[in-house]
C-alpha cells in the first residue's frame, strides 16, 4: 500500500497544513492500512501509541505552526534505535526491551512535528548489507523481490521506496545508510560522524556509527537531517560543527572516480555505471581517474581485522548465547576474540596512514563518486555465499567512516533488466550541505520516478535553502570572478551562488589609491541598481575575510533588488570626497572594460 497522501515531505505536509485538525483520523487510517504481515516491519504503532504522538501535536501546532516544520509527516526508525515505550529488537528476540527514552535524533524530530508509525527490520545487529540477516525474514527488493533490499537498514529503505512513510531512519557503519538506497532507487544521507547524536542508538562499531536518513528526494533527506543533526553533550562522540565546508560544489565540480573499477563480472551494473558518468558530465562535471588501491585497502580492514572487535564489544554476553542470533552474524561477531590488543593498535596506525592519503587525493577534487555496490544478488545466491557477496556489496562503502568523509547515495540510471544502480558522492568530513547541493542538482538532471512508487517529481527541483552555517556576501568589485582578490574568498572555500543586482539605491565610485584598483559603495535614494556577485563564505572564516579589508572599507548590510538583505562591501563616504563616481555604468566590470588601455 503506498501512501494516499503524497511522498514527499512538501506533499505530506501540504495535506496536514490544509486542514490540521484531520492528522488524527489521518493517520489512523493510514496506519490501520499497513500491513502488520509485511516483514519489513518488526513494530507497528498500536493506535494508542500514535493518538499519544498525534493529538498533544496537534494542539501545539494550532498555537504556533511555525515551529512544526514537520507537523504529521510519519516516519519509520530502525529497529536499533530507541523510540519511548516501544520494543527495541536489533533483530534478535532474545535482546528485546523497551525503551525509556527516545533516541536524541528521534526526539528532535518528533519536536519538529513528525510522527513514528513503525519500527523497521534490518541484518541482525546492524552486521551485513544484505537485508537477509534477520529472523524476522529476509526483506525483499522493491523492484523485484527474487533480490535482495541491501542491508543493514534493509526495511527502512523498503518502507520508504513503496511511499509508506515520508522520510525513514536507517544506521550507517560500512554501508547500510547507502546500499540499501543504491539497491531501492531512493537517497540515502550518511552525514559525517558525530553530526548526529547516536544516543539511543545501539551500536555495531561505535567509533564508526553513524544513524543515516532515507528519502525519496535530497531536499526532503536534507531538510530531516538539518532537523535531525546536533551537538550532544551526552553522546561522547558527538562533535560541534564547525562551519568551515563550502555550502555548495562548484557549478562544474571535479569528482575524483576508481581508475579501474570492479563489478565483479556484473556487465549491467558497469553499463549503468557507464550512463551515470555521461550524465554526471552533462552537469557539468569533470571525471579524473584515481588511484583506489588505498581506499580499497582500507575498506578491507572494517571486516578482514582486528576493527570487526568493535561489534564483539557491542554484541557483549549475548555471543555467549550463538541459538539465539542469526549464524552468519555469530560467526562474524566471534571473529573479533582472535584479536588482541596490539593488533588493534597496530590497526588504528594503519587507518590513520591510509584516511591521510586519501584526504590528500581528494583535496584536488570536489568529491569521490562511486558505484554505490558493484553488483547485486539474489536472495538465493545469498544463500549460497552470505559472506564473499556481502563483502562486494561494501567494496565502495566500507572506507567511509573509517576515513572521517560525508556521503550521499543518489538515484543513478537504471541497469537494462530494471534494478536500480545508483551512485554515491563521497567528500571530507561536514560537507554534507555541498553534497546536498549538488545531489539536487543530480536529481533534476536523472527525472527519475521517485523510489518504487512510479511516479515522476511533481516539481522542479529547488535549491536548497540558504545555510545557517554559511555567511551570504554581495560583493562588487576586486573580489568579483576573475579579479585579483577573488582569491580571499576561494581559499577560504566560498562558494558562488549567482550574479545579481541591489535594489535601485546604491552610488558606485573608483577609489582613487591602492595597489590594486577598488571601488566604493554608497546608499543613496538617488542611485541606481548595480551589479554584484553573492558569494557563501564558512561561517568560520567570515571573520578572516573581514579582517582583510582596509580602510575605508567595511562590511554592511545590502539590500537586493528582489529584496533580500545579504551581507555586503560599503564605503566611508568621506573617502568618496576625491573619487570618481562610476554609477551610470551599472557595475564594476563595465568601467574596467572602459579603462582598458588607458
Amino acid at each position: 500500500m503506498a501512501s494516499t497522501f503524497g511522498f514527499t515531505l512538501q506533499e505530506w505536509q501540504r495535506c496536514f497544513q490544509q486542514e490540521p485538525q484531520q492528522i488524527v483520523p489521518l493517520l489512523a487510517a493510514h496506519l490501520a492500512a499497513l500491513d502488520p504481515q509485511d516483514n519489513a516491519w518488526i513494530y507497528l504503532a498500536t493506535p494508542a501509541q500514535l493518538q499519544a504522538q498525534t493529538e498533544p501535536l496537534l494542539a501545539h501546532y494550532l498555537k504556533d505552526p511555525a515551529a512544526y516544520p514537520l507537523f504529521g509527516v510519519p516516519f519509520a526508525v530502525k529497529d536499533n534505535t530507541d523510540v519511548a515505550g516501544w520494543p527495541t529488537t536489533a533483530a534478535c528476540p532474545a535482546l528485546t526491551y523497551t525503551a525509556q527514552a527516545d533516541a536524541f535524533v528521534v526526539a528532535r524530530l518528533k519536536a519538529a512535528g513528525a510522527i513514528v508509525v513503525g519500527k523497521t527490520n534490518l541484518d541482525q545487529y546492524a552486521t551485513g548489507l544484505v537485508g537477509t540477516r534477520s529472523p524476522y525474514g529476509a526483506v525483499s527488493n522493491t523492484f523485484n523481490p527474487d533480490y535482495v533490499s541491501g542491508g543493514s537498514s534493509s526495511g527502512s529503505a523498503s518502507v520508504l521506496a513503496r511511499g509508506l512513510v515520508g522520510f525513514s531512519l536507517g544506521t550507517d557503519t560500512a554501508g547500510s545508510g547507502r546500499v540499501p538506497a543504491g539497491f531501492n532507487n531512493i537517497v540515502g544521507l550518511k552525514p559525517t560522524k558525530g553530526w548526529f547524536s547516536a544516543s539511543g542508538v545501539l551500536p555495531a562499531c561505535r567509533l564508526n556509527d553513524t544513524l543515516s536518513v532515507f528519502a525519496l528526494t535530497v531536499e526532503d533527506a536534507f531538510t530531516v537531517a538539518s532537523i535531525a543533526g546536533g551537538y550532544d553533550a551526552d553522546d561522547a562522540y558527538s562533535r560541534h560543527h564547525p562551519h568551515t565546508a563550502p555550502a555548495s560544489l562548484r557549478a562544474q565540480p571535479a569528482f575524483a572516480l576508481p581508475a579501474s573499477p570492479e563489478f565483479f563480472g556484473d556487465k549491467q551494473a558497469e553499463a549503468a555505471w557507464q550512463q551515470a558518468l555521461d550524465q554526471l558530465q552533462a552537469c557539468g562535471a569533470t571525471l579524473h581517474p584515481v588511484d583506489f588501491s588505498p581506499f580499497l585497502r582500507l575498506a578491507e580492514q572494517l571486516y578482514a581485522g582486528p576493527w570487526v572487535a568493535e561489534r564483539t564489544v557491542a554484541v557483549g554476553e549475548m555471543l555467549s548465547r550463538p541459538e539465539a542470533m542469526d549464524p552468519v552474524v555469530h560467526a562474524i561477531v566471534s571473529g573479533g576474540l582472535k584479536y588482541s590488543a596490539v593488533e588493534a593498535y597496530q590497526a588504528e596506525y594503519l587507518r590513520a596512514e591510509l584516511s591521510r592519503q586519501i584526504q590528500q587525493t581528494l583535496a584536488h577534487y570536489d568529491a569521490l563518486v562511486v558505484p554505490t555496490s558493484p553488483t547485486i544478488r539474489t536472495l538465493d545466491e545469498m544463500k549460497q555465499e552470505p559472506v564473499r557477496y556481502n563483502s562486494q556489496f561494501g567494496t565502495y562503502t566500507n572506507f567511509t567512516n573509517l576515513a572521517d568523509l560525508a556521503a550521499l547515495a543518489l538515484p543513478g540510471p537504471f541497469r537494462a533488466d530494471g534494478l536500480p544502480a545508483g551512485i554515491t558522492l563521497i567528500a571530507p568530513a561536514w560537507h554534507d550541505r555541498a553534497l546536498a547541493d549538488f545531489g539536487v542538482r543530480w536529481q533534476q538532471q536523472v527525472a527519475l520516478p521517485l523510489g518504487a512508487t512510479g511516479k515522476a517529481p511533481s516539481l522542479p527541483a529547488s535549491p536548497l535553502p540558504p545555510s545557517a552555517d554559511h555567511v551570504r556576501v554581495a560583493v562588487v568589485g576586486a573580489h568579483l570572478t576573475g579579479m585579483p582578490l577573488n582569491f580571499q574568498l576561494t581559499t577560504r572555500q566560498a562558494v558562488l551562488v549567482e550574479e545579481t543586482r541591489t535594489a535601485e539605491h546604491y552610488r558606485l565610485f573608483a577609489l582613487p589609491d591602492g595597489a590594486v584598483k577598488k571601488p566604493g559603495l554608497l546608499r543613496d535614494d538617488s542611485g541606481a541598481a548595480i551589479t554584484v556577485e553573492l558569494w557563501d563564505i564558512p561561517l568560520a572564516r567570515f571573520g578572516e575575510f573581514v579582517a582583510e579589508i582596509p580602510a575605508p572599507l567595511g562590511i554592511g548590510s545590502l539590500t537586493l533588488a528582489d529584496g533580500r538583505s545579504v551581507k555586503g562591501f560599503i564605503c566611508e563616504p568621506a573617502a568618496l570626497q576625491q573619487a570618481l563616481e562610476i554609477t551610470s555604468f551599472g557595475g564594476w566590470r563595465n568601467w574596467l572594460a572602459t579603462q582598458e588601455g588607458k
